[in-house]
């Protein structure tokens, strides 16, 4: 079982973080939340979830204790994966996140790709309780980010990180497109999650 796993920062997207320890590269699927975490940084720790199937051994890497706790709560819940619980910590902070399961907000989580009524239900009903134990302030639900300067490569960022969560490439290009249209400041983060509601 991994810990963490702290060393060189060699590579970063939106959706997952190379860091070399000892000379092995350890590549690991992360959240938004833990990229904002680890952006400027030459070095990093990640506390480490790993996922081990018969065709599959995949990392998950977070920036704190609790960001990787709340992902082991959300995977516990029948119908919820790798994934889905990524996609649900980069839709949200893990405050805010807390905040919508302790206050029964389903149509909020409802609006998380890839879950349904009676799966947000289910959260709900088997983790609220859990969640409070787990310490978090809750956080109201939020739209304001920091702005930054437009370019390509946000663009270019946020296609690759939504298509690596499994999104096809022509509506992930079309509704990036959109976003930037309307909010040409956007920085990557708010570009993705954004996408991740409309899509």
């Amino acid at each position: 079982m991994i810990e963490y796993i702290r060393g060189i920062l060699d590579e970063l997207t939106p959706a997952q973080a190379t860091i070399e320890a000892h000379g092995v590269g350890y590549l690991l699927n992360i959240s938004l939340n833990t990229y904002t975490a680890l952006q400027g940084k030459s070095e990093a720790r990640l506390f480490v979830y790993e996922s081990i199937r018969e065709d599959a051994w995949t990392l998950f890497g977070f920036a704190t204790k609790q960001e990787r706790e709340l992902f082991l709560m959300l995977i516990s819940v029948s119908g919820v994966g790798g994934n889905t619980a990524r996609t649900m910590l980069s839709s949200f902070t893990t405050a805010e996140l807390a905040g919508l399961i302790m206050d029964g907000n389903e149509r909020m989580l409802k609006t998380i790709k890839g879950l349904g009524a009676k799966t947000a239900q289910r959260i709900i009903v088997e983790l609220r309780d859990k969640v409070v134990s787990l310490g978090i302030a809750a956080a109201p639900v939020s739209g304001e980010e920091a702005p930054a300067t437009l370019n390509s490569e946000i663009y270019n960022e946020a296609c690759e990180a939504l298509k690596m969560l499994g999104f096809p490439p022509a509506p992930v290009a079309k509704t990036v497109k959109a976003i930037l249209k309307d909010e040409p400041a956007a920085p990557v983060e708010k570009v993705i999650k954004l996408a991740l509601k409309m899509l």
